[in-house]
């Protein structure tokens, strides 16, 4: 409990009233990023973009299916032209997703996995709304808002936070073994850039 504990417990409402219309991460591990979605989604694939805001980094000219953003921000997922469709609520109150069981391809989530506070009851609601052998890839950075940032998260390095994002999947259940790809794309010059990713059962 200690370990996702975090300095601002306030209620996240407050802190994701303002609208932030900017990227979280440095352009650099923003191409790299792009180009890693352009290589492994296919068109007509239904995504969910969880901890989603008003960019979600999929190729411009990628032809989604059915893409819904699950962000705390209405007004920041309104202005993603990417999402089909979108819900707002805060998984840190209520970790359920508002979606059929087996419903998408792909669940993504952008530098966002360490804001999570129910992170067992979150990563089972992953693998109930994906199909079988759907993919979920969570990208991971060196960057955070620490206030909002669990203790462990901010007490470990980029390694151990592969290990915590792997961990997830592994006692869901719900998953085939997870592997990490590195991309960063100027390694100690630019932000680092890691997918940790796992297909469902």
């Amino acid at each position: 409990e200690q370990d996702l504990a975090r300095m601002d417990e306030s209620n996240d409402n407050i802190f994701y009233d303002s609208p932030r219309l900017v990227y979280h991460i440095d352009d650099f591990a923003v191409t790299a990023l792009t180009q890693y979605y352009k290589e492994n989604f296919k068109d007509g694939e239904d995504v969910l973009d969880i901890c989603s805001s008003w960019v979600s980094h999929y190729p411009t000219e990628w032809k989604g299916g059915n893409v819904v953003g699950l962000g705390m921000n209405e007004f920041e997922l309104s202005k993603n032209p990417q999402l089909s469709s979108y819900d707002v609520k805060d998984l840190n109150v209520d970790p359920t997703f508002p979606y059929e069981d087996a419903s998408f391809d792909k669940v993504t989530c952008v530098v966002s996995v360490d804001y999570l506070t129910k992170p067992k009851e979150v990563f089972k609601e992953i693998g109930r709304v994906l199909r079988p052998g759907g993919v979920a890839m969570l990208s991971i950075s060196n960057r955070c808002f620490p206030t909002k940032a669990w203790n462990l998260w901010l007490q470990t390095n980029d390694l151990e936070h592969i290990f915590i994002a792997g961990s997830f999947f592994h006692y869901s259940g719900l998953f085939e073994p997870p592997s990490c790809d590195d991309i960063s794309p100027n390694p100690g010059k630019s932000d680092p850039m890691f997918i940790v990713k796992a297909s469902k059962k």
